[in-house]
């Protein structure tokens, strides 16, 4: 099920939406616009996900104990590879 959204475009955007719908991004302006809101929500998203990993990275500081457990565990994941 699908709801109408009436939505004011500029010239400009309308132009820029029939050249994404001649380009094959979407098979008409509706898809163009849905894939458009995908891509958006899926950046909002990231930015709040990268948001939480930076504000937890404030509160607790990765140590020089975390660095060299890192790059131990990296050591050790490369040394395991059958190259």
């Amino acid at each position: 099920m699908t709801t109408a959204v009436p939505t004011r475009f500029t010239a400009d955007q309308m132009q820029t939406l029939d050249r994404l719908v001649a380009e094959g991004v979407g098979g008409n302006r509706s898809e163009v616009i849905r894939k458009a809101l995908e891509c958006f929500a899926d950046s909002v998203e990231r930015e709040r996900v990268g948001r939480m990993i930076a504000d937890s990275y404030r509160r607790q500081p990765q140590s020089a104990t975390d660095d060299a457990m890192a790059l131990a565990n990296g050591i050790a994941m490369v040394e395991a590879e059958p190259w």
